[in-house]
């Protein structure tokens, strides 16, 4: 049991955890304006790619966010522009997008760089690590908190920074209100396109900058259809968590705690099961999500 419950597991999970914490507090953000995106795995996919595209022909890990964080608001305005301007099914759009996502990112790996499946090499720059020397010297905390890359500590302060924003602020009830009551914010002046155009766009960064943590934080490559629907458990984590961020940030970490855990028991179970069982939980968070609605349902009948 040490092999398998120790601190590397722990590190592992901060590590599987982040792309689905980041893509859940951008789909956070736009569930509170009223637009349920499911195109965020496409969106992840596309970072992903782009980061690897930005890292390589630059030689430089921040081109690589560079470019992700700019294909997620180009994607992030495609979906406002087709689902709050042209009014269209915003699940066909999302499930539109997804396909885009999955064959330009194959036509484009086969194309630029001329191979099939995926792509590595020495001339992608991974992202930076960073060591934190006070805590290193705190025992198991300093082992599994220090040494992260980027945007897992990114991840934790946009947590903390959503929740002061969407709480604490007049942006956050304007962006909670053009979702709640949206009538009643263009009475007082405000428009409700704008925050979700705002929503919509952060979404798509946030989503994008996930998908550079899957190919230049968690790996240092791109392989096609990397995102392996963790976009999909972003949006489940969000249901679950009822858009509260330290609820869908724990919602996450339980996604990786259990894919790390997964990786682990390999050697003993096969992969095809343990690759399998994040997914079964995530189905199970919204197998509960719909118990407890129709309790509470029953309850106030």
């Amino acid at each position: 049991m040490s092999e398998i419950f120790n601190l590397l597991l722990f590190q592992n999970t901060l590590r599987t955890a982040t792309p689905v914490v980041l893509c859940a507090m951008g789909c956070l953000l736009s569930d509170q304006v009223g637009i349920m995106n499911i195109g965020v795995d496409g969106m992840m996919l596309m970072g992903a790619f782009f980061a690897v595209l930005g890292s390589y022909l630059f030689g430089s890990w921040a081109m690589g966010l560079l470019f992700a964080a700019g294909i997620g608001v180009l994607l992030g305005l495609f979906y406002y522009v087709f689902s709050i301007k042209f009014k269209s099914d915003e699940f066909i759009i999302g499930v539109a997008l997804n396909i885009l996502a999955g064959g330009l990112t194959v036509f484009l790996l086969r194309t630029l760089f001329g191979v099939k499946g995926s792509f590595s090499g020495p001339g992608i720059v991974p992202l930076p690590t960073i060591r934190i020397p006070w805590l290193e010297g705190v025992p198991v905390l300093g082992a599994v908190l220090s040494g992260n890359t980027l945007l897992v500590y990114v991840s934790w302060l946009l947590v903390l920074g959503i929740w002061v924003l969407l709480y604490k602020t007049p942006l956050g009830f304007h962006l909670r209100a053009s979702g709640e009551a949206p009538e009643a914010l263009r009475a007082s002046g405000r428009s409700p396109e704008r925050m979700k155009r705002l929503a919509s766009v952060l979404c798509g960064l946030l989503a994008a900058l996930s998908g550079a943590h899957l190919s230049l934080g968690y790996l240092t490559m791109f392989s096609e259809n990397m995102s392996a629907s963790r976009g999909f458990v972003a949006v489940a984590c969000v249901i679950f968590g009822a858009s509260n961020p330290p609820r869908v940030f724990l919602a996450a970490l339980l996604f990786g705690f259990i894919d790390a855990l997964g990786l682990r028991l390999q050697r003993y179970i096969p992969s095809d099961l343990t690759s399998m069982a994040p997914y079964v939980i995530t189905v199970a968070m919204m197998v509960v999500v719909v118990l407890l609605r129709r309790k509470k349902q029953r309850s106030t009948l």
